[in-house]
């Protein structure tokens, strides 16, 4: 079981879902360099596409996403034609129907579209890219799902949704703008069993008014639906970056040990249930692709998190949407006024980033691995004192030129990746922890 260690809180640390993080993007890597990019990569290579809808109909206070509020039909439309010209730009900068194998819409909530621009753009994809075999991910918002999105959905060969659930408890969901009764969310499984798609969850815990009985309901209705991975993620209060967070007050927020006793207690739940743990916040059913994958050593992280995918190159498509290649990483403009106007002009618009050096890349693979596996390597790494804390600590070993994370120390994984983080003052690589 997950031992608690208040020591190691005092600083925060990035989410690796990529390296170097978005906290080194700059304004000097952009566009030019995303171009110069696309027209050197192989014609063999195999891509992985992300669709960016930055749209809700309703806005919840907790969310982090580049996101507002669906309610102009004009603004959701011109939208949609911008991303669909973005599709063939890429594309024609590809030179022809690139072989794609993963494609993923998120948000936002792609249901915030009208279903026929949503098949729109499937369809433009289908003209301008080969994706005959691709898997087909969408996030969806329970709330405004029909059986009009579950059927098309079906005939287009989505393969999963990831439902938002987030708590299924009514005082938590009033407290978070997020009001879902459990039998809409059990309507959408049922639905969308029936067309054929598997089902996802998104959990969390850490939330406003949210008690560990809370979390312990949620779970269990969870367990008994039965989606074939879940997501429980610790809610990040930022209301200083995030306007929507402050309806939250910090008072009504659970405190650091609670919090931990959420994680290890979802944990525990899940596992017993038969789920496999991936990673620090991810779990699947043995035979979702995700377990599969971390059974077999592919388990990869990427901004969509834990992930099948193993492709290394990610083109991004939309409003902040990230591409990332192994040797660069860049993020469309975040508005999506200038966003449209850049289209307009037939412009990629990527905006900022990063060129990933041999060492980036050394060090991305490293912490990549530990996230993944829990372990990597160790040759050539270049020990801080950080680690050796760790190491003392019991949180992680080195064995067999190996530098391993013990399972029961999964919730410190990113605090001992962070040793391995250049861009870190020597201060903030210290503590930190997942919860």
């Amino acid at each position: 079981m997950f031992r608690y260690h208040p020591d190691l809180l005092a600083a925060p640390v990035p989410r690796y879902t990529s390296y170097p993080t978005a906290a080194q993007f700059t304004d000097a890597v952009g566009a030019e360099a995303l171009e110069e990019r696309l027209d050197r990569l192989p014609q063999d290579a195999g891509i992985s596409l992300y669709l960016h809808i930055p749209y809700c109909h309703d806005i919840c206070w907790y969310c982090g996403c580049n996101t507002g509020a669906a309610t102009r039909p004009r603004r959701l439309a011109t939208y949609v034609d911008a991303l669909e010209q973005e599709i063939a730009l890429v594309a024609s900068r590809l030179g022809g129907r690139r072989r794609v194998t993963h494609i993923a819409f998120g948000g936002g909530s792609p249901n915030s579209l009208p279903l026929v621009d949503w098949v729109r753009l499937n369809h433009q994809l289908l003209l301008c890219f080969d994706t005959s075999d691709a898997a087909l991910s969408v996030e969806i918002d329970p709330r405004r799902l029909d059986r009009a999105w579950i059927d098309a959905m079906g005939q287009i060969g989505v393969s999963r949704v990831n439902l938002g659930v987030q708590t299924l408890a009514p005082h938590v969901q009033q407290a978070i703008g997020r009001v879902q009764p459990v039998e809409m969310v059990e309507a959408a499984v049922e639905g969308l069993r029936r067309a054929h798609i598997d089902v996802g969850f998104d959990l969390m815990y850490g939330l406003p008014g949210q008690s560990e009985a809370d979390l312990i309901e949620t779970l269990e209705t969870s367990i008994r639906l039965a989606p074939s991975r879940i997501a429980l993620f610790g809610y990040a209060h930022m209301p200083h970056l995030l306007h929507r967070q402050r309806r939250i007050s910090q008072a009504d927020l659970p405190d650091m040990a609670t919090r931990f006793a959420m994680a290890t207690q979802g944990h525990a739940m899940l596992t017993a249930a038969g789920y496999r743990a991936i990673g620090f916040d991810h779990f699947a059913l043995p035979g979702d692709p995700l377990a599969k994958a971390a059974t077999s050593g592919r388990l990869r992280r990427n901004f969509q998190g834990f992930t099948e995918d193993d492709s290394d190159v990610l083109i991004g498509l939309g409003a902040s949407a990230i591409s990332q290649f192994p040797d660069l990483i860049v993020q469309n403009e975040k508005n999506a006024g200038p966003y449209r106007d850049m289209i307009g002009q037939q412009r990629l618009t990527a905006t900022r980033g990063v060129r990933r050096s041999a060492d980036d890349q050394k060090r991305g693979r490293l912490i990549e691995r530990l996230l993944c596996d829990g372990a990597a390597p160790s040759d050539g790494v270049v020990q801080s004192r950080d680690l050796a804390k760790f190491i003392n600590m019991g949180i992680a070993r080195l064995h067999e030129g190996m530098i391993e994370i013990r399972p029961e120390a999964q919730p410190y994984a990113r605090s001992v990746a962070a040793c391995f983080d250049a861009y870190l003052r020597p201060q903030e690589t210290r503590f930190s922890h997942a919860v």
